[in-house]
């Protein structure tokens, strides 16, 4: 449920799941106000998600750097760059193979139109105004009624702003009026401008002996954050009265006569039944 309420395009759809989450328990609702519904609600995000939800980013890193996680710093750095060299140079050999093909939009966008052409059957068109820019579309299944604005490319189901693709809703009132649906493409799909994206090139890092010298400040790694070593963990509390056996001397053994180990570790111990002392 809280999923549903998250894809909520538009504010009565997220009023009404919010709603339905509410009833379940209010401990739901009152973890998902202290998020903030510009952070995981469409309706809210401000057209920065696109549409698209992930549960978890850093899975999607990890996926991408498997094999490399566990590597020190300088070799964790050498897969990344190599492998964002490899993704650059094959997307963009891609876009302009799209682009050489006359593909003008991306496949994303393509197979996204295709299904609201799809579904845009079975619905009737009104015209409210001679610039061709205000529309209401009714649903002929349940009778659902929508009110379309193509000079601010809004739409009741919030499709099209959350998107910034035409909804069916959008592409029946083109189809209605004879207008070219195209135009209500955002750019960003555009195969053109895919190609900028990947348009940035990776210069080879040469062998590591021919780098200049760095000359600017010296990063000190932080001894705290090393690995625990094998053996007794070093006891950071502070000694007080109580802990007398750790505030005493050096210990003497017993054996050889010699500070600094005890009789159990004296190197002169001839077996582990021997007696102390002898």
């Amino acid at each position: 449920m809280v999923c549903s309420t998250g894809y909520s395009k538009t504010e009565q759809e997220y009023n009404k799941n919010y709603q339905r989450l509410k009833e379940r328990g209010e401990a739901y609702t009152q973890w998902c106000d202290e998020i903030g519904v510009e952070r995981w609600v469409l309706a809210f995000d401000g057209g920065h998600c696109w549409g698209h939800m992930m549960t978890n980013l850093a899975e999607y890193i990890n996926s991408v750097l498997k094999g490399a996680c566990n590597l020190p710093v300088i070799a964790l750095v050498r897969p990344t760059f190599y492998r964002l060299n490899e993704l650059f140079t094959r997307k963009s050999a891609e876009a302009h193979e799209c682009l050489r093909n006359e593909f003008t939009y991306s496949e994303f966008a393509t197979k996204r139109v295709e299904e609201s052409f799809r579904r845009a059957e079975n619905v009737v068109v009104n015209r409210f105004d001679r610039c061709n820019e205000m529309f209401e579309v009714r649903e002929m299944q349940d009778g659902t009624i929508y009110t379309v604005n193509l000079a601010q490319r809004h739409c009741d189901c919030g499709y099209f702003q959350v998107e910034r693709l035409p909804c069916r809703h959008v592409l029946a009132c083109c189809a209605n009026q004879r207008l070219d649906w195209q135009v209500y493409v955002h750019d960003v799909y555009k195969m053109s401008k895919i190609c900028k994206v990947y348009r940035g090139e990776f210069v080879p890092m040469g062998d590591p002996s021919t780098w200049d010298r760095h000359e600017g400040a010296k990063v000190i790694a932080n001894w705290t954050l090393r690995r625990t070593t094998k053996g007794r963990p070093k006891s950071t509390r502070y000694l007080n009265e109580m802990d007398s056996h750790e505030m005493r001397g050096p210990r003497w053994c017993t054996i050889c006569g010699h500070k600094g180990h005890s009789c159990n570790r004296c190197p002169q111990r001839v077996g582990p039944n021997c007696a102390r002392g002898h």
